[in-house]
């Protein structure tokens, strides 16, 4: 299949599932934020979001978007690696006009993913998976609480989001490019707006984490 067998295929998947994961991280940012005006309208959120249908649909299309962008991003990786050969090793410098988040994509998603587990398990397990088995779950708000009162928390995830900043802010552009959206002067363009699209998911997110730590723990 030319999507899977081929380096452009493969880019394109990679591109496809990037954006779709954008998409969810803009909106999981927007869902955090109702809990800064209200903690009971994201108890409700969450209620929603529980262990309906749709949810649970959503839940495992997700999860097959973040699979597929992981394996791929690992097999273009050491496809380009295996491709450069030992060329890799000569280069003393790096272009000025690549993007340091290009030359470290790989590692950022590792980042990413590391503290995505750990935020896993601190609210997905303990959310929507019990109430999927049919036991009891408390509210959203009480799992926010239970995370947030520890103060380690905070710089794991202030971490968390400037790798996804680095992340985005170079994936987002990149992918309209390998999808044929972006010629010479929708570039610039596009590199604009993903800073800018990162930038406000990060202050977002990082605004969030802040005041759930200081209302919970400090």
């Amino acid at each position: 299949m030319w999507l899977t067998n081929s380096s452009v295929g493969r880019k394109v998947i990679m591109s496809v599932t990037g954006l779709f994961l954008v998409l969810f991280v803009t909106f999981h940012a927007l869902m955090n934020a109702v809990a800064l005006i209200k903690f009971e309208y994201y108890d409700a959120i969450c209620e929603f979001l529980g262990a309906n249908w749709y949810a649970v649909a959503g839940t495992l299309v997700l999860a097959a978007g973040f699979a597929i962008h992981i394996i791929f991003a690992f097999i273009l990786t050491f496809q380009n690696r295996k491709a450069r050969g030992n060329n890799r090793y000569a280069v003393t410098s790096k272009p000025k006009d690549v993007e340091w988040a290009s030359q470290n994509m790989l590692v950022l998603g590792i980042i990413v993913l590391g503290v995505m587990v750990l935020h896993l398990t601190q609210f997905w397990a303990k959310m929507q998976l019990p109430e999927m088995m049919g036991e009891h779950v408390m509210n959203g708000t009480y799992y926010l609480q239970a995370t947030f009162s520890h103060l380690w928390v905070l710089p794991v995830y202030l971490i968390w989001f400037a790798a996804l900043w680095f992340h985005i802010s170079h994936g987002f552009w990149s992918a309209f490019q390998t999808l044929g959206t972006a010629n010479d002067k929708w570039i610039p363009r596009w590199q604009c707006i993903s800073k800018w699209w990162a930038t406000i998911v990060f202050i977002l997110f990082a605004v969030e984490a802040c005041y759930f730590t200081w209302f919970f723990a400090l």
